[in-house]
């Protein structure tokens, strides 16, 4: 497509892309003059009839990383395998160090751009571990979060994207089938004007039901105080409560764009919208939704000015709605591989073994699930239980691992498995482990020396 400036672009993969930009700039809320709090405010309890599925205060020491057990680091150009500089043309490296991501030890993460003496931009992108975040059947689902935007305009702003948004889960460890699987922008700003957007990205591309690469979205002005100057709130509801579900955004408690289920057909809204979504926060560098408003950086574009965000909260409301597992699962009974609370590359179908249900499928390198609130008791467990199945080829196989609490930490127990006779043979194999006594998040993780698949997981279990 061509965008509004006139510079034809290949279609984008994830994320957000250029706005509707010229059909959109005319959509801003009517003035209203907002108190702006400190910067170390606190997120708000859940009001009455919400339940918190997460939150992050970011507290921590001055100058430490995000919490792991929360966020994880995207860092390169793009994801591994996936389409090149993010798929939206933004020049920045995304690193994990503390000097592009940060506590600032008043309650605030820091995303801070940066550039070297070659001209070179390093920035910062987290995402969060879960990819679940979705309303119960009949609910409704709040994401949100306060931030000041970078705080610089004009010429010195030339190139700052910084974000606030949502993916729809299944696009992790696919990377290529984006807008089919939904993408939700809370805030998006750019070259310091006092504007925020809002989007919804689906369908096909370019084009199509949701006029991708453009989206369906929205746009308004920051009221009281400029978006760069302080800090507001921004939250995304996803209500299916209403006879037609949508979804809407809002700026410090306005509502100034939404999006109908009946704006498009009921194929694309479901393939957007029926599964989960993980959270995003990063501040790009350059791409195609700067390119819209004069382009950037250039050598004028000052480095080292952070999106501050306060905290990420998520509330869910309504029929079916349940707070995260919090030390629920017993260690020592068969802890079903498909309920994980969040996975990379995972899949599931259903099974052929005893008791039916679902088995996780299409394991191989780097994939992973994620079992919150696994309880070890006081006694350590010395063994792991894997029921298995492996259709692989052969000279195939990989490691099952367990890790706890963070996919970074090393392993405390694996085995190795290669084919069993077929996807749907099953094994049971033990293994032996370093002794866990407490509650823990379990990590199974995947690791090969190929890229092909190499085990299906049914269930698993630990044993004394």
């Amino acid at each position: 497509m061509s965008d509004p400036s006139g510079i034809h672009r290949r279609p984008r993969t994830p994320r957000r892309a250029l706005l509707a930009v010229l059909g959109t700039l005319g959509l801003v809320a009517a003035a209203t003059t907002v108190a702006v709090p400190s910067a170390d405010a606190s997120a708000p309890a859940p009001p009455s009839g919400w339940t918190q599925v997460f939150l992050d205060d970011f507290e921590g020491a001055a100058g430490s990383g995000v919490n792991t057990s929360n966020w994880q680091y995207a860092t390169g150009k793009g994801y591994p395998g996936g389409p090149a500089n993010w798929g939206t043309g933004e020049i920045e490296t995304m690193t994990n160090s503390t000097n592009n991501v940060s506590l600032d030890g008043n309650g605030n993460l820091r995303i801070t751009p940066r550039r070297d003496a070659s001209g070179n931009w390093t920035s910062g992108r987290i995402e969060t571990n879960r990819t679940d975040f979705q309303p119960p059947a009949g609910g409704k689902l709040r994401v949100e979060s306060r931030i000041q935007v970078p705080n610089v305009t004009g010429a010195a702003a030339k190139g700052y994207w910084p974000a606030f948004w949502m993916l729809g889960g299944p696009y992790r460890g696919n990377y290529w089938n984006w807008p089919a699987v939904g993408e939700l922008d809370i805030m998006e700003n750019t070259q310091g004007m006092n504007t925020v957007f809002a989007t919804m990205h689906c369908g096909t591309s370019p084009g199509g039901p949701c006029n991708e690469t453009s989206g369906i979205g929205g746009n308004t002005t920051c009221s009281g105080t400029t978006c760069q100057a302080g800090f507001h709130t921004y939250r995304m509801e996803w209500d299916r409560s209403t006879s037609v579900e949508e979804i809407r955004f809002y700026l410090d408690g306005v509502n100034f764009h939404t999006v109908r289920a009946n704006q498009v057909d009921a194929t694309t809204w479901a393939n957007a919208t029926n599964h989960g979504f993980f959270v995003i926060l990063n501040v790009a560098m350059g791409g195609g939704f700067p390119d819209a408003f004069g382009g950037g950086p250039d050598s004028g574009t000052q480095p080292g000015h952070s999106m501050v965000v306060d905290y990420v909260q998520v509330l869910s409301s309504g029929s079916g709605t349940t707070p995260p597992p919090t030390g629920n699962r017993d260690a020592y009974s068969a802890i079903q591989a498909e309920s994980y609370d969040s996975q990379g590359g995972v899949g599931t179908e259903s099974t052929s073994d005893s008791g039916g249900g679902q088995n996780i499928a299409s394991l191989s390198n780097g994939d992973w699930a994620l079992y919150r609130g696994v309880n070890f008791g006081s006694s350590a467990a010395r063994q792991f239980v894997g029921r298995v199945a492996s259709g692989a080829a052969s000279g195939v196989s990989g490691l099952v691992e367990v890790r706890l609490d963070s996919r970074g930490n090393a392993p405390v127990g694996s085995f190795a498995v290669g084919n069993t006779g077929g996807w749907q043979s099953w094994r049971t194999v033990p293994a032996n482990i370093t002794g866990v006594t407490g509650t823990h998040d379990v990590y199974l993780t995947f690791t090969s020396g190929q890229p092909a698949d190499f085990v299906n997981v049914n269930w698993f279990n630990f044993g004394r």
